[in-house]
């Protein structure tokens, strides 16, 4: 399945800050809005003609405090969500690793950042599709994806991988 999407789709960049020597990744708890209570990647939308991974940098700096350079950001998936219940939810996300940056996690208005091992992800209190991807793209996978969720926004029901 193709990635193609409506110009009018927003974008999403999210960062994943990864301590290799640590084996652990930064996650935050979402405390409002869409996904709220979830384990969710620090990101958020773009800004219309913002650079995807100058995006993930701002989120990063504007979410958990941490200050990291746009040109650090290494691509990892390309993810289309599509929620056909409420198209209006629809989105396209791209995530990054980066793997150095300057700064403690700092909890925000948005999120509350949490240390996570690579072999104790809490999958369970994240989003459905994230079982499906995270571990590939933390192990150095590059992911292009399509997720549909259910009516309730819980459950994913198709999910396509692009090769």
């Amino acid at each position: 399945m193709s990635l193609a999407t409506p110009r009018s789709m927003p974008q999403v960049a999210a960062a994943l800050p990864m301590d290799e020597a640590g084996r652990r990744v930064l996650l935050g708890v979402k405390r409002r809005g869409f996904g709220q209570g979830k384990v969710v990647s620090i990101g958020g939308k773009a800004e219309p003609g913002e650079d995807l991974a100058a995006a993930a940098a701002r989120e990063l700096r504007e979410e958990a405090g941490l200050l990291a350079d746009a040109s650090q950001m290494q691509p990892a998936a390309r993810l289309l969500f599509r929620f056909p219940a409420s198209p209006d939810k629809d989105f396209l996300m791209a995530v990054f690793v980066v793997r150095a940056w300057q700064g403690e996690p700092t909890p925000s208005d948005e999120i509350e950042p949490q240390w996570h091992g690579l072999d104790a992800l809490p999958l369970a209190r994240m989003w459905d599709d994230t079982r499906l991807w995270l571990s590939a793209v933390l192990a150095g996978q590059r992911v292009t994806a399509t997720f549909f969720y259910d009516e309730a926004w819980e459950t994913v029901t198709q999910a396509f991988f692009d090769e």
